[in-house]
């Protein structure tokens, strides 16, 4: 599905594998250690090879000693994947929602967003952050992922596409029903 904004920008919801992605960036549900693990990260790290990896170690070692922050996002190359970048970010593991993760994920999407602008990429894909492992309900998690890209992809300039994907077909219903709530 797709929803149509002002000035060019468009929202759309697919079905299928984020490391097969054309968009200039994917977004990776990275854990804080930024080294791999399961799921979306693993799966991104298994396709996009060692640059991934060692970037990600520079930002470790670098910036983030302790790891990642939940909420923040940084940006790697996209090695052997078609998109040129990855932007890392951590989402929250679910512990009922009354510790702030719907904020905590609301600021996943932002800073992923914040980062593919100041990339100047045109084109990002995000998974459904935290709904895997971490446990975050699907249909509570594509109410925050839709209604934050629907809010702020007006407001930057370079990006014009965010491409929601979903891995599944129950995650790819709830990102439709979102997408056609805001239209």
């Amino acid at each position: 599905m797709r929803v149509d904004l002002p000035g060019g920008k468009a929202i759309e919801s697919v079905r299928g594998d984020i490391t097969g992605e054309r968009t200039e960036a994917i977004v990776n549900a990275a854990n804080s250690s930024l080294m791999g693990g399961g799921g979306v990260d693993g799966a991104i790290h298994r396709a996009g090879g060692s640059r991934i990896l060692e970037e990600c170690r520079q930002i470790r070692k670098a910036k983030y000693p302790q790891g990642l922050p939940e909420g923040q996002a940084v940006a790697t190359t996209g090695g052997d994947l078609a998109a040129r970048y990855v932007i890392h970010t951590v989402g929250p593991i679910w512990t009922g929602g009354d510790r702030r993760e719907p904020e905590v994920l609301a600021s996943c999407y932002r800073e992923s967003l914040r980062v593919a602008e100041e990339l100047g990429v045109n084109s990002v894909a995000f998974p459904a952050i935290s709904t895997g492992i971490y446990g975050y309900p699907i249909a509570e998690a594509a109410q925050v992922a839709v209604k934050t890209v629907y809010e702020e992809l007006p407001g930057l300039k370079n990006v014009r596409l965010v491409r929601l994907v979903a891995f599944d077909h129950a995650t790819a219903q709830a990102l439709e029903r979102e997408l056609k709530r805001v239209v």
